[in-house]
């Protein structure tokens, strides 16, 4: 399925009835990943939150410095996902792989008590990003794999909608810990260290260690009797020639060689490039708006609350009507929110506003991306696949955090932002022309009924 297709393709199986559609709509692993994602966002966000503020108020980081830190903090993860995607699909256990992640940043959290300058902090974040990029790959193809292609979209909205209720707690408890503890920042850390344990002993016990199936329907056989011990033929030769092959590495690469994937990973990229990373924005809105610092932690709460709400609506929405205008609506209302932080006056409302939109345009892209690339790669290369157009798409935001970075101390906050928002106007443009849908093929002519024998 391509993102902006909405018809199976010819000689597809008809679509099962809606009574198990909805049934098989979210699978066990869905739910079970989601709940990880849940109590490790928890983790995450707490320590994200006030991360912006610790750097720039408490370490005295500049803007281009933390620019840097958060390019290198996302780029890391990028890198890494390549990695973590190709190692999955080759030893045949997205969990294996997905643990090593979780268990990885984990462990980086109670490092961050220990850390108080750059250098430190530095490694251990980015130690810690090397954790979500081994962890997201797999983890996204655990989801697509255990779920029928026409239900993607909710899955992953399902997925992401659990996943943001940990983004929307995180920030809400490192509030509250800095409303009441002494040594707030360190507070925030030992919490945070905790949390992230629980997310990996949940995934030990909870999370299936196979792939899934997305069929409906058991797939238990009916038990056999015992049949005596037999000597060994030619025909166990040709069935373990018949096992699939490992994955190489240019298996991986040559998925790129895929139209539809390649359109996707250079759309990605291009909106990548343009898309402000969140802390910029929350620190943006409040320069424009005069919020305290004591409020700053709150600010991802409205983005995740908003993303709460519409990630499982936008993820079913864009499998009944496409992906390609739910996701390009997505970067749509991105830019709206960018022009309000450039030209709206800064009445009461200007924060709700910029936040709602900020969280419409996650539900609108977050799941919808990795449905529609899951929908173009073979299944023994799904977590590869996934893994090239999120290491594009994280790769670009790096550039863009440095990019913006730089041109804020050099310009200041207002060209900036306009420049970003210039330039994700253009590539959303590209985007949709890129995407758009594949011309039907031309019928061919019907034969003459008048006309007998050769011409």
């Amino acid at each position: 399925m391509y993102l902006a297709d909405r018809s199976a393709p010819a000689g597809a199986k008809p679509a099962p009835d809606r009574g198990s559609v909805r049934a098989a709509a979210v699978a066990p692993t869905v739910l079970a990943l989601g709940t990880v994602s849940l109590i490790t966002d928890i983790s995450s966000e707490m320590v994200t939150a006030v991360l912006p503020l610790y750097l720039i108020a408490g370490l005295g980081l500049s803007p281009l410095g933390f620019g840097a830190l958060d390019g290198v903090y996302n780029g890391v993860s990028a890198l890494v996902q390549l990695t973590g995607g190709h190692l999955a699909d080759r030893v045949r256990n997205h969990k294996l792989i997905a643990g090593l992640g979780y268990g990885l940043s984990a462990l980086c959290k109670p490092l961050l008590l220990f850390a108080h300058s750059l250098g430190p902090i530095s490694v251990i974040l980015t130690l810690e990003r090397t954790g979500k990029g081994l962890r997201t790959a797999p983890r996204d193809a655990l989801i697509s794999l255990s779920t029928p292609p026409e239900l993607q979209g909710r899955a992953f909205g399902v997925h992401r909608a659990m996943d943001t209720t940990g983004a929307l707690l995180g920030p809400l408890a490192a509030f509250l810990i800095l409303s009441v503890a002494v040594d707030g920042y360190d507070a925030v850390f030992g919490v945070s260290a905790c949390v992230a344990a629980l997310g990996v002993v949940v995934l030990m016990l909870f999370v299936p260690s196979g792939d899934g199936d997305p069929r409906p329907g058991p797939r238990t056989r009916p038990p056999r009797s015992p049949r005596p011990p037999r000597q060994r033929t030619s025909d166990d030769s040709a069935a373990a020639a018949e096992r699939p092959a490992p994955v190489r590495l240019r298996d991986a690469l040559g998925l790129l060689r895929l139209p539809r994937l390649r359109n996707l990973a250079v759309c990605a990229v291009l909106l990548g490039l343009t898309t402000v990373s969140d802390a910029f924005v929350y620190l943006l809105l409040q320069r424009r708006t005069g919020i305290g610092d004591q409020w700053f932690p709150l600010l991802p709460l409205g983005t995740a609350a908003v993303f709460l709400l519409l990630a499982v609506p936008a993820g079913a929405l864009a499998d009944r009507i496409g992906r390609r205008t739910v996701f390009l609506t997505g970067h749509a209302l991105l830019l709206a929110g960018y022009a309000l932080l450039l030209w709206a006056p800064a009445l009461p409302a200007l924060p709700y506003l910029v936040l709602a939109l900020h969280g419409m345009f996650y539900a609108a892209t977050d799941g919808v991306l990795p449905a529609a690339v899951a929908a173009t790669v073979p299944a023994e290369l799904r977590a590869t696949g996934l893994a090239l157009v999120g290491t594009g798409q994280a790769l670009a935001r790096f550039g863009c955090s440095l990019a913006f970075g730089a041109a804020w101390t050099l310009w200041g906050t207002g060209p900036a932002l306009a420049a970003a928002a210039a330039g994700l106007l253009c590539c959303a443009a590209v985007a949709g022309f890129v995407l758009r849908p594949a011309a039907p093929p031309l019928p061919l002519p019907l034969p003459d009924p008048n006309r007998t024998g050769s011409p």
